[in-house]
């Protein structure tokens, strides 16, 4: 699927490929080679360009044509409550287009609507390049505040249940994290690449950027800076916290299996007695006393507090 826009930051009009003018956007998610071809066709844009962000497994990088700029980012992407992922988004840029290409619609790109028309100009396609980037930043800050008021309710949880849900909860966040790290670690590289082919002269007709860009951009490049040591600290706590857990639910079976072995000593000290009393010879009251069955009650009663005193004195219980 891909859909044709023109924004002037005051009107956002859908176009067709019949109508098509230069300073336009092409959104393009999940295309089929066919979609490819066409786009390919109207836009000139070399086709292994439009097919880098397709690979789920592609990094960050910039790749320079003669008339083309491919910059493959890696934006964010929550699947779940507990589970978030990473997804290349190819951005191309040509000095008539703007291409968008990702697997999967995502909040960063849609972000770029007609109710958001007024901050954005599809014919400044170096800012608008930078804002897309600016608003992928903004949205591994806004992940990662979400992970971690998810990880505080997780131990909430732990301090009161200990049960494997909450730890697997922990596993997948922990992974996310995994993922966040080495996107935004890629993505601090192709910045700093953007950064500096500002003083290129073989790509300034293609990235023309102004002090306003220059800003923008450093802002994008603080952001992510400061996501990258967001997610490192987070992970260095979830990390931590996940062995402590472990080990508080590792400490707490051997202290159930600790107790229910000091019970199975005390609980077969009256078995054991009933046993000998039992036996097809003669033992002690077995003459018939009235009171036999209460003196070997006794006997076991006291010998079982015994047991169980000493056991306690021991920490056993």
């Amino acid at each position: 699927m891909f859909k044709i826009y023109k924004c002037d930051s005051e009107a956002f009009n859908e176009l067709t490929l019949d109508k098509l003018v230069k300073n336009t956007w092409f959104n393009l998610v999940n295309p089929t080679i066919e979609e490819l071809n066409m786009v390919a066709a109207a836009t000139k844009a070399p086709l292994d360009f439009l097919k880098a962000a397709l690979d789920e497994e592609e990094r960050s990088r910039i790749e320079l044509d003669e008339n083309f700029m491919l910059v493959l980012t890696n934006i964010p992407v929550m699947l779940s409550e507990t589970n978030y992922d990473t997804l290349p988004l190819g951005i191309i840029i040509s000095p008539d287009f703007i291409i968008t290409v990702c697997l999967e619609n995502n909040p960063v790109v849609y972000e770029f609507n007609s109710e958001s028309a007024r901050t954005f100009n599809t014919a400044k396609r170096t800012r608008f390049l930078f804002q897309i980037l600016y608003k992928s930043a903004t949205y591994y800050l806004k992940y990662l505040r979400q992970i971690n008021r998810q990880t505080d309710q997780i131990e909430v949880d732990l301090r009161r249940s200990m049960k494997n849900k909450e730890i697997f909860q922990l596993m997948d966040l922990q992974k996310g994290l995994t993922y966040f790290t080495a996107s935004l670690r890629s993505n601090g590289v192709v910045m700093d690449r953007l950064l500096r082919l500002r003083l290129n002269s073989q790509s300034q007709h293609l990235i023309k950027m102004y002090e306003e860009d220059e800003d923008l951009l450093e802002d994008v490049i603080i952001e992510n800076n400061q996501a990258i040591q967001m997610v490192e600290m987070y992970s260095h706590i979830m990390g931590s916290m996940t062995d402590a857990f472990a080990s508080i639910i590792s400490n707490n079976l051997n202290m159930v299996m600790k107790f229910l072995a000091s019970m199975t000593i005390i609980l077969a000290i009256p078995t054991m007695i009933a046993s000998f009393w039992g036996m097809n010879v003669r033992v002690p009251f077995s003459d018939g006393n009235p009171f036999g069955f209460l003196f070997v009650l006794g006997i076991a009663s006291v010998i079982t507090a015994v047991s169980a005193f000493v056991l306690l004195k021991k920490r056993l219980f």
